[in-house]
């Protein structure tokens, strides 16, 4: 089985967009993003995750803000007292506030996310990935003042994703969890609101999880075997994970990984601005393939989102992806 190879979404803004956002200029910026990554010669591109900019909300390119600011039921003015609601609860000490404040039941407001993907469909040939943050990561960023219950917020923000994303006929639909790494108690409740979103997705299922990557720095802290009953337990098609950073030495727990998911191997490092060789894309890949067997990797990509580096870097970095696998398989 061939190795192909993807980006996990984000791309680094440019310049010119924050500017002038009307969908004339949104609509080159992601021309752009596309046909960089087709020239690099990335198998599965995305839009740089473009869509959901806000230059109001410019950290990792709307990745919560997007999704709640739509979303009826959540309120997104709040007060001192909700701030200081939201900093008692330990189980997200890198945010100061929160991102909004749940005050009825949601429903999917003015989210649309089937316009954001035609929006880019038309402007491809290329396979293509859309990427939608999942519920877990969204409950865990809000404080919750109508259901009393995380898995009851999270069942529901995750129906209202299922809703949006059945619509969509992307090539690869991908959830993004960057917070179930360092808390793997969730994934009791996470687990079914997960699965609840992916089996509605008719196309490729990905989970991405990470251990974050908010301003260049992990935020969370755990073990990819704390982890393994849970995703064991997904009904999904591979997992898009971060190793590069980490280093390789976990490889071997993913030996108990369900043989019905492929593994997606994070071979770049985001994290820091030195580019890696061909030779060591490569070298990783062939570590991994040794201990797990090169049946078991699908798809070879960053570790996360490129958002927080400048654009000649991950431009460098997407050719060495490709570069290095094409060295693995001895590809011309």
């Amino acid at each position: 089985m061939a190795i192909k190879t993807t980006v996990v979404g984000s791309y680094p803004i440019p310049h010119w967009l924050p500017g002038d956002t009307s969908r004339t200029t949104l609509r080159d910026a992601i021309l752009v993003v596309l046909k960089t990554q087709e020239l690099a010669g990335i198998d599965v591109v995305a839009d740089g995750e473009l869509n959901r900019f806000d230059p109001g909300h410019p950290e990792t390119n709307g990745m919560i803000d997007y999704f709640v600011s739509k979303m009826d039921g959540i309120r997104t003015r709040f007060s001192l007292e909700d701030i200081e609601a939201f900093r008692a609860d330990q189980g997200l000490t890198y945010r100061t506030d929160p991102a909004g404040i749940v005050t009825g039941p949601i429903t999917g407001g003015t989210l649309n996310l089937p316009r954001d993907f035609e929006f880019t469909r038309k402007l491809t040939s290329q396979p293509l990935k859309f990427t939608c943050t999942g519920p877990h990561m969204l409950t865990k960023v809000l404080t919750d003042r109508h259901y009393k219950s995380r898995p009851e917020l999270c069942m529901a923000i995750a129906d209202v994703l299922r809703k949006q994303l059945t619509n969509i006929d992307a090539d690869i639909v991908q959830l993004d969890e960057a917070n179930i790494s360092g808390h793997p108690e969730d994934a009791e409740w996470a687990l079914p609101a997960l699965n609840h979103v992916l089996e509605g997705i008719a196309g490729v299922r990905a989970l991405h999880i990470c251990f974050g990557n908010y301003g260049g720095q992990s935020v969370q802290k755990g073990f990819w075997q704390n982890l393994l009953p849970f995703l064991n337990g997904l009904q999904v098609d591979h997992l898009v994970l971060e190793f590069a950073r980490r280093g390789y030495a976990e490889l071997e727990h993913f030996k108990g990984l369900d043989p019905r998911i492929g593994m997606g191997l994070g071979v770049v490092d985001i994290k820091d601005n030195g580019v890696e060789s061909p030779d060591l894309i490569a070298e990783r890949i062939e570590l991994a393939a040794g201990v797990l067997g090169p049946e078991r990797l699908h798809y070879i990509h960053p570790d996360c989102g490129f958002w927080m580096l400048q654009r000649n870097v991950a431009d460098r970095k997407m050719a060495a992806l490709v570069a290095g696998r094409n060295l693995y398989e001895g590809r011309s």
